[in-house]
C-alpha cells in the first residue's frame, strides 16, 4: 500500500489507525507492506517513531494486557518512507525502484495506491504513475472526496482516471458508507417484513438527514474556504445517505446491482427550480458566540469569505415510491454536538382516539437511525402512560451495537480499506453514481455564483444554524430532530 500524503492530517488520524487495527486483527495479507510518500524528510526509523506516537493518540486502549505497545511496535515494522513531491514527475522512476526494493520484484503489480492527498492532486497522480508504467493490471487506487469540484471537473477527473486505470481498479471512497449503521440501513429494511411493506409515500410522511458537527474548521482553513459545506459534505456524505434509504432493493446483492440502484435514486432527484433555490435552500456561516470564533476569524479565512459553513435543502425524489416525500437534509459546522442520523417520521393515525392532556401530545411514530455518536437504532410508538384514563405518551425501542455482545461497530476506514484489497467494490462510488451527483447539485453552486447577492446567514457558533433552516421545515409543519449535547441514549433528544 502506498500512501500519498503520509505526513498529513488525515494519514495519522484515520489510516494508521485503521490499517493497525486490521494488523492487529489479522486480517492483513502476510508480508503486506506500506509506503508512505510525502515532502516532509523522514527515514524509515523517524518516520516509525512518528507514527507510533500518534498511535498512542488516535487508538483506544482495548485492554489487552499492556501488550498493545508491542503491537504498534511490531505494526510500525511494515511501515516505509520515501520522500518526494507527488506533483513532479521525476520522482515516480525513483518510487518504482522504492517498491522493488521492498517488495523484491521487478515489476510488482499487487499495489494499492491511497490518495490522502489536496484535491488538486487527483488529477496530477494518476497521469504520473501511468508515465512511470506503475497502473499495472493488479493495481487499486483510494481516492478520497471530493471527487471533483463541480461535474465538469469532475467529468473531466473520471476522464483522467479512465485513460489510466479500469473501472474496477479505480475506489472513490466515502468514509460514511464504511459505518456499520449505514450498512445496517439495507439489512434494516430489506431483512424485516415489518419495515419494508411501510417504506413508501403511503405510509412515511417525510424524512430528515443530518450531519452535524460540534468543532469548526480547525486548521484546514485553506481547503474549507474553497470547498465549503455543500461540496464537503452534501454532494457526497448526504446524499449517498439519502441514497441508502430511498434505493429500491437490488434483485441480487452485487456490487453492480447495488450501484446501479444508488445511481437510480440520484437520477430521480427532481430537478431543483430557482423558486427552490430561493427558498428551499439555506445556507449559513457561523459567527463569533462567547469564546468561539466566527468562520471570518478563523486562520487563512479572508475576511469577507461567503463560503457556507451550513447547509440544509428539501430535496425531492421523483419515482414511484417517493413522488411528494420531501427529504430535508442538513449539515454544519460549530453546532451543539456532534451527530449523524436519519429520522424516518411516519405519517400521523387518520384518527386521534385517545386523549392528549398537560405533557402529553400527540406524534406520529419515529424512526431514528444513528449513525454517529453511539451507533444504533431508535424507534418511538405510543403507549398509555399508567393511572386513570387513557393518556397516551410516546416511549422508545433503542438498540445501540455497543450492547450487541460486546462487540464493536468496526472501524469505518478499517473496513473500506479491506474491502479494498479484497477487490469488493460495493461500498466506493462509480464514475457515474459521481457524475449523476454533480449533475443535481451543480445548479445550487452555479445560483450562488450568478446572484452573490444570495442570502449567506449567520448563526451563533453553538446553535442549530440560521432560523431560516426552520423557517423551512415549517411549511411542512415540523421541526428538525435536535439531540441534545453529548448524546448517549434516547433520553437525550431535546424535543422529547
Amino acid at each position: 500500500m502506498i500512501i500519498f500524503g503520509a505526513s498529513g492530517d488525515l494519514t495519522k488520524r484515520k489510516l494508521m489507525p485503521a490499517l493497525y487495527s486490521l494488523y492487529r486483527d489479522k486480517r492483513l495479507p502476510e508480508g503486506f507492506a506500506v509506503l508512505g510518500i510525502g515532502r516532509t524528510e523522514y527515514s524509515d526509523e523517524t518516520y516509525h517513531d512518528y507514527i507510533l506516537n500518534e498511535l498512542e493518540h488516535f487508538v483506544a486502549p482495548d485492554g489487552d494486557d499492556g501488550k498493545e505497545g508491542e503491537g504498534m511496535k511490531g505494526f510500525c515494522t511494515h511501515l516505509h518512507y520515501l520522500s518526494m513531491d507527488p506533483a513532479i514527475a521525476d520522482g515516480y522512476a525513483v518510487l518504482d525502484k522504492r517498491l522493488q526494493e521492498i517488495t523484491g520484484e521487478d515489476n510488482p503489480e499487487n499495489l494499492l495506491f491511497y490518495l490522502a492527498t489536496p484535491p488538486s492532486l487527483y488529477g496530477v497522480i494518476p497521469l504520473h504513475l501511468k508515465t512511470a508504467g506503475l497502473n499495472r493490471e493488479g493495481t487499486r487506487i483510494i481516492v478520497e472526496k471530493p471527487f471533483g469540484y463541480n461535474l465538469q471537473s469532475a467529468e473531466e477527473l473520471n476522464k483522467v482516471y479512465a485513460s489510466v486505470f479500469e473501472e474496477h481498479q479505480i475506489y472513490r471512497i466515502d468514509h460514511f458508507l464504511g459505518k456499520e449503521t449505514a450498512q445496517n440501513i439495507l439489512a434494516f429494511r430489506f431483512a424485516n417484513g415489518i419495515f419494508e411493506p411501510l417504506w413508501n409515500r403511503n405510509y412515511i410522511d417525510y424524512v430528515e438527514v443530518t450531519a452535524v458537527e460540534n468543532l469548526g474548521i480547525e486548521q484546514r482553513g485553506g481547503f474549507y474556504n474553497g470547498t465549503g459545506a455543500l461540496r464537503d459534505m452534501v454532494q457526497n456524505h448526504l446524499i449517498q445517505l439519502v441514497a441508502l434509504t430511498a434505493m429500491e432493493p437490488p434483485a441480487v446483492f452485487t456490487a453492480d446491482s447495488f450501484r446501479n440502484e444508488v445511481v437510480k435514486v440520484y437520477e430521480s432527484l427532481k430537478p431543483l427550480t430557482e423558486e427552490d433555490l430561493n427558498e428551499h435552500v439555506v445556507r449559513g456561516q457561523y459567527t463569533a458566540s462567547g469564546s468561539k470564533k466566527g468562520y471570518r476569524e478563523e486562520q487563512n479565512i479572508p475576511a469577507g469569505s461567503r463560503t457556507e459553513t451550513y447547509i440544509a435543502m428539501k430535496i425531492g425524489i421523483d419515482n414511484w415510491r417517493w413522488s411528494g416525500v420531501p427529504f430535508y437534509i442538513r449539515t454544519g459546522k460549530q453546532m451543539p454536538t456532534k451527530v449523524t442520523e436519519i429520522v424516518v417520521h411516519f405519517r400521523q393515525i387518520p384518527h386521534q382516539m385517545f386523549h392528549y392532556s398537560g405533557e402529553y401530545r400527540p406524534r406520529a411514530n419515529r424512526l431514528i437511525l444513528r449513525l454517529q455518536p453511539n451507533e444504533g437504532i431508535v424507534l418511538n410508538f405510543g403507549m398509555k402512560v399508567p393511572g386513570p384514563g387513557f393518556d397516551v405518551k410516546q416511549v422508545m425501542m433503542d438498540f445501540s451495537y455497543n450492547t450487541l455482545g460486546g462487540l464493536s461497530a468496526g472501524d469505518a476506514y478499517a473496513r473500506l480499506i479491506e474491502d479494498c484489497i479484497q477487490g469488493d467494490p460495493t461500498l466506493f462510488t462509480r464514475s457515474d453514481a459521481v457524475e449523476a451527483s454533480w449533475r443535481f447539485f451543480d445548479p445550487v453552486l452555479d445560483y450562488w455564483k450568478e446572484h452573490p447577492e444570495a442570502p449567506l446567514c449567520g448563526y451563533p457558533a453553538g446553535t442549530w444554524g440560521p432560523l431560516e433552516s426552520e423557517a423551512m421545515m415549517h411549511e411542512h409543519g415540523a421541526d428538525w430532530t435536535n439531540p441534545c449535547k453529548n448524546l448517549t441514549n434516547t433520553d437525550q433528544y431535546c424535543e422529547l
